[in-house]
């Protein structure tokens, strides 16, 4: 199965760099559409999957909908070494299209990935699981890694978030449903009603009541549910790698466990409101490295601490 992040060194592929000028803040830049030696269409959506949870290397992922999705972590890419096997919802993975695995999303769904270090963003399509590590948030194919700027260094500091509306079309598609076609254009003009005509009473005449028009309904243009191939460039921002071992709503459950904690680092409690309940985080750090946050997880990890994970922030 792809997802294993790794970092490889390509000869045969060079990424020029000069070729995305670096603008400012909400600006876009076509990269053009993904190339596909494998005969992939953008049509492919694959099959629909969320799946049941799974157990790797001792973890536990549980997959779920959730398209209010909006995590930041350390990003990886995968590429030769997958390149043309099956991805897990039955496509062939390619490592020149706009596609990433993520560990419990939905697949297809859309997401937006950020390098939050160089303010680039991309459009991906989920269609495989991975990266099987609590140290990367999601693995990016070797193409999506090139628009991001990390394919060089390996790993990124990233934000991941669902693009709802786009998910679910993907959704509806993998599933076989028909989609209604979007509308060529907005009608123009009003919808004119005919007033009703009065009827005579036998005493008093009822008075004339002028119906309202009803108002048109609100037509969208739904875009593409597939990845667009564009950079969306934002400003950069600056950034620190925390290894978050637990999030509690009880604050004396945090405060215990960010005692325990102390041999390993700097530790703080971050209050912080999800879906308007309050929870209480408990982090280490900030670290120097990504190398460095990877060997704290392992020790964390290994001391029995297995919901620890990285984050950026």
């Amino acid at each position: 199965m792809a997802g294993v992040h790794s970092r490889y060194r390509l000869t045969m592929i060079t990424f020029v760099a000069a070729a995305f000028v670096l603008s400012a803040c909400g600006t876009t830049t076509q990269t053009g559409a993904p190339t596909s030696s494998l005969g992939s269409t953008p049509a492919q959506v694959g099959s629909y999957k969320v799946g049941k949870p799974y157990k790797i290397s001792g973890a536990w992922y549980h997959p779920r909908e959730d398209l209010d999705y909006d995590q930041t972590g350390i990003a990886s890419w995968y590429g030769p070494g997958f390149h043309g096997r099956p991805t897990a919802n039955g496509e062939r993975y390619n490592q020149n299209d706009l596609t990433a695995a993520h560990p419990t999303l939905p697949m297809p769904s859309l997401v937006r990935v950020t390098n939050l270090e160089n303010g680039r963003s991309v459009d991906l399509r989920i269609n495989d699981r991975g990266p099987f590590s609590k140290s990367r948030i999601i693995d990016v194919s070797h193409r999506a890694a090139q628009l991001l700027g990390f394919d060089r260094q390996g790993t990124a500091k990233v934000r991941v978030k669902v693009l709802r509306d786009e998910s679910i079309q993907l959704a509806a598609i993998a599933r076989g449903e028909v989609l209604p076609p979007a509308p060529a254009s907005l009608p123009t003009g009003s919808v004119q009603v005919a007033q009703a005509e009065p009827k005579p009473a036998p005493v008093v005449p009822a008075p004339v009541v002028q119906a309202e028009a009803p108002k048109a309904p609100a037509l969208v243009h739904a875009r593409s549910p597939m990845p667009d191939g564009l950079i969306h460039m934002e400003q950069p921002q600056a950034t620190n790698v925390f290894i978050q071992a637990g999030a509690f709503t009880d604050y004396q459950n945090a405060s215990q466990l960010a005692s325990r904690l102390q041999p390993h680092g700097y530790v703080q409690i971050e209050p912080t409101a999800i879906s308007g309940q309050s929870f209480y985080r408990v982090r280490i750090g900030p670290v120097e490295s990504v190398d460095e946050a990877d060997v704290l997880l392992a020790r964390l990890i290994s001391d029995g601490y297995t919901n620890s994970h990285v984050v950026v922030q």
